[in-house]
């Protein structure tokens, strides 16, 4: 009897000190697809943000192997309704995560919508080199054959493993590892959703083993310079999208509503048309900075190209997307508004 006690005791040691080495892991759900109901899991209709986390970890198969998880709900949302507010307070609980040493990684459930966003507003403001991993999913959580979780089983191997550690902010979907920096949604529908149009994937993930193939250059982390700790809100960034023959209706009544500052889609290398360039001349005169970007989905804004930025006053978004323009520029204006400084964010994140 003695032995038997003694066996099942040293047994009980031996599991406590196999979990003990699991990393923490920390999910943060926000809601969107992967959160989602359906009435009929053969179509497409379904609500985001149905499901709580504990919901989401339940459905997915060996995933307590990888880490030791728990799971928190920061919000419950389709992510096109995703907010800035929601953003800081991921930033703030992320933060306090690292600082009171609470996990060793932190996966974020996320709808596809605006995840891209998301992804490169955290790279910029989370002040740890430690893991954080955005993933989400197509279907809903009650449709044949859900992505999501498998795609969160990837996240959370990506976030338990040392390669993601001093990567900067990631995203994962169908295998493939993104920088939150670079990942676009470029599918509307299918599972395959994200892809990086100027740099690819970085990573894959098969079968829980993660290959990393490059680091990121451009991240932030431990190093940023956009300390948002106190602040409540941030400066009001609108966006405006030309087209032939588009006319400075939009870029005025931004001007009238007080925007802080003014992202450009413009067409081909951020060019605009005369109305609108004159119209971005008079936003700068009145103090509002002003960012060329383009509605091409791949390739660079330049600097004196058709445009005479110098003489127009403009700050060039160099690859980032206009939606991604405008997350620099709200953070750049927490810190200046002059030209040159902020034309070196957009060059340096």
């Amino acid at each position: 009897m003695k032995k038997l006690f003694l066996f099942l005791f040293l047994l009980l040691i031996s599991i406590a000190l196999f979990a003990q080495k699991l990393p923490r892991i920390k999910i943060l759900a926000t809601g969107g697809t992967i959160a989602g109901r359906g009435a009929s899991a053969d179509r497409s209709a379904y609500t985001s943000g149905e499901l709580p986390i504990k919901d989401l970890i339940a459905a997915v198969p060996g995933i307590d192997k990888l880490a030791t998880i728990t799971g928190e709900q920061i919000s419950n949302v389709g992510s096109q309704d995703m907010t800035v507010a929601i953003w800081m307070k991921l930033n703030q609980r992320i933060n306090d995560i690292y600082k009171n040493n609470e996990a060793d990684g932190v996966v974020i459930t996320h709808g596809t919508d605006t995840q891209e966003e998301t992804a490169y507003f955290l790279s910029l403001t989370v002040r740890y080199d430690k893991p954080v991993v955005l993933t989400g999913s197509m279907r809903p959580a009650t449709a044949i054959s859900a992505d999501g979780p498998k795609n969160l089983y990837d996240a959370v191997a990506l976030a338990a493993s040392k390669e993601a550690a001093n990567s900067g902010v990631l995203l994962v979907f169908s295998e493939n590892i993104f920088s939150g920096r670079d990942a676009v949604k470029t599918n509307t529908t299918h599972v395959e959703a994200f892809t990086s149009p100027n740099t690819g994937p970085i990573g894959q993930i098969y079968d829980g083993h993660v290959v990393m193939y490059e680091s990121p250059l451009r991240k932030a982390n431990k190093n940023t310079p956009f300390d948002i700790t106190g602040l409540t809100s941030l400066p009001e960034v609108a966006i405006v999208e030309l087209y032939a023959d588009a006319p400075a209706t939009a870029l005025n009544a931004y001007m009238a509503a007080g925007v802080k500052g003014i992202v450009t889609g413009g067409l081909g290398n951020g060019n605009l048309n005369k109305v609108n360039t004159a119209a971005v001349e008079s936003a700068v005169k009145k103090g509002i900075p002003v960012v060329r970007a383009s509605r091409v989905s791949s390739g660079r804004v330049t600097l004196l190209d058709e445009t005479d930025d110098e003489k127009l006053g403009t700050v060039v978004s160099d690859d980032l997307l206009p939606q991604k323009a405008r997350i620099l520029l709200m953070l750049g204006l927490t810190k200046t508004k002059d030209q040159k400084q902020l034309q070196q964010y957009f060059f340096d994140y």
